[in-house]
C-alpha cells in the first residue's frame, strides 16, 4: 500500500516539476466578434504579463504555457479571460469570441434648428427684398449699375445693359416670364388649399375644366390677393362667386 502510494506521490511531482520548468512559447489565435473592428485588442499574459495586440483580422501570437492565463480587454468589448490548456498550441484555429459592450444612452434630445438660415445667422439683412429666379433675371436686366464703368471715366457711368436689353425686347419677355412664374405660384398654393373633390363636387366644375378654370381665378388680381393672405375662408368665398361666372362663360361656349 505504501509503495502504491510512494509511485503516485512521485509521478505527481514529477509532473509538477515538468510544468514549472515548461518553457513558454508561442501561441497564436484569433478573436471573433460581431463586428469587423477587431484591431488593437489587448491580449495579457496574466502570469508574466507580457502583452500584444490584435491585428485587423484578429489575429495574435503571444508567449505562454499551459495553464497560463490570458486576459482580452478593449473598450468596445467585454473582458474575457481564457485558461489555456495544452490543445490549444496545437489547435490551428484557437479563436477566442468576444462579446461587444453596449453603451445605453440616458437620455437623447432632439433639437429643432428649421429656423436657421441665412437671415437668423446674420448672413444677410432680415429686410432684404426677396426675388424668385425670374424676378432676379429680371431685376439684373433692368437695374442700373452706378460703378460698371467706374474709373473710365470720373465719377463713374451708368451702364447701358438696361437699355440695350429693352430695346431687344429681353425686358418684355422676362416681364411674361415673371408673370407667368407668378401665375403658377399662385396654382400651386390653389391646389394645396383645395382639392379635386372641392372644384368638382363642391363647385361643380366639370373634371376636365378644372385646371381651366383654375387658371382663370388665378387671373383675377383681387383673388390672388385673398389667396396670398392664407385666409382659407375669404379665399373660398371668392372662389365660390368665380365659379359662377366661370360655369355661365363655360355654358355660353357650348352652345
Amino acid at each position: 500500500m505504501s509503495d502504491k502510494f510512494l509511485c503516485v506521490l512521485i509521478i505527481v511531482l514529477s509532473q509538477s516539476v515538468w510544468g514549472q520548468s515548461q518553457e513558454r512559447i508561442a501561441i497564436n489565435g484569433k478573436i471573433a466578434s460581431n463586428t469587423n473592428d477587431l484591431e488593437g485588442v489587448y491580449v495579457v499574459n496574466a502570469q508574466t504579463e507580457v502583452m500584444a495586440t490584435t491585428s485587423g483580422d484578429g489575429a495574435f501570437s503571444i508567449m505562454a504555457k499551459a495553464g497560463d492565463t490570458l486576459v482580452f480587454s478593449s473598450i468596445q468589448f467585454k473582458e474575457s479571460r481564457v485558461l489555456l490548456t495544452t490543445e490549444n498550441f496545437s489547435d490551428l484555429n484557437f479563436t477566442v469570441r468576444l462579446n461587444m459592450v453596449m453603451h445605453h444612452l440616458q437620455e437623447v434630445i432632439v433639437r429643432n434648428y428649421s429656423g436657421i438660415n441665412a437671415v437668423s445667422l446674420g448672413i444677410i439683412p432680415g429686410d432684404q427684398k426677396k426675388y424668385t429666379q425670374a424676378e432676379r433675371k429680371l431685376h439684373t436686366a433692368t437695374a442700373l449699375n452706378p460703378t460698371a464703368n467706374a474709373g473710365l471715366m470720373a465719377g463713374g457711368s451708368v451702364s447701358a445693359d438696361p437699355l440695350f436689353n429693352f430695346l431687344s425686347g429681353r425686358t418684355a419677355m422676362l416681364k411674361k416670364e415673371v408673370a407667368v412664374e407668378k401665375k403658377e405660384l399662385f396654382m400651386k398654393l390653389l391646389e394645396k388649399m383645395f382639392s379635386m373633390d372641392h372644384f368638382v363636387n363642391r363647385l361643380k366644375i366639370p373634371a376636365e375644366y378644372v385646371k381651366g378654370f383654375e387658371y382663370y381665378a388665378v387671373d383675377n388680381d383681387k383673388f390672388t390677393v385673398i389667396l396670398n393672405s392664407d385666409n382659407k375662408t375669404a379665399t373660398e368665398f371668392l372662389l365660390g362667386e368665380l365659379a359662377v361666372k366661370y360655369k355661365e362663360i363655360l355654358a355660353i361656349e357650348n352652345k
